[in-house]
């Protein structure tokens, strides 16, 4: 027998199993980021789940179960044929930024502002895409935020800053 969040995970599995079969194959870049922010930006009943989903997982201790550096955050998907082929990560972040870090297959992104007026890379709530190669310090201003990353095939690797 599943316990409640087993099940939870599970329902949030099939949430985003609709959103990345929709988007598997398609190039990441300005006009998946549009096409995100068109129909499913903030507002939307997807982006509402979604963000529903996310602060109550936490609130629950089930999502963001890591911490370090001011940063709560946890992988929750592995990406696999159901996800296909994106994992999932949630990071809750206020007034920083994380560490720097390459994206070789591309990063979606989904901001959910906690605080009225926080951005993420100094862009409010809804969805950001980073091309195949790009970088980044993930920051956060104006508050705080959850920011879900969805990574081709799990891909991330972390860099360090030049000395």
């Amino acid at each position: 027998m599943m316990n409640s969040s087993e099940s939870s995970v599970q329902e949030f599995e099939r949430l985003i199993a609709g959103l990345t079969q929709e988007i598997a194959g398609r190039p990441l870049d300005a006009s998946l980021e549009a096409f995100l922010n068109t129909q499913y930006g903030p507002g939307s009943d997807l982006y509402d789940k979604i963000f529903d989903t996310c602060r109550d997982a936490v609130t629950a201790g089930w999502m963001c179960t890591r911490e370090g550096g001011g940063i709560r955050y946890g992988r929750v998907l592995k990406a696999t044929d159901r996800t296909h082929g994106f994992s999932v990560d949630v990071v809750e972040m206020e007034n920083l930024a994380g560490p720097h870090h390459a994206h070789p297959n591309g990063e979606i992104d989904l901001i959910m502002p906690l605080t009225s007026g926080a951005e993420f890379d100094s862009r409010p709530a809804g969805w950001c895409v980073y091309e195949a190669g790009s970088a980044h310090s993930p920051t956060v201003t104006t508050g705080k935020a959850l920011i879900l990353y969805l990574l081709p095939q799990g891909a991330i690797t972390f860099t360090r800053a030049a000395a």
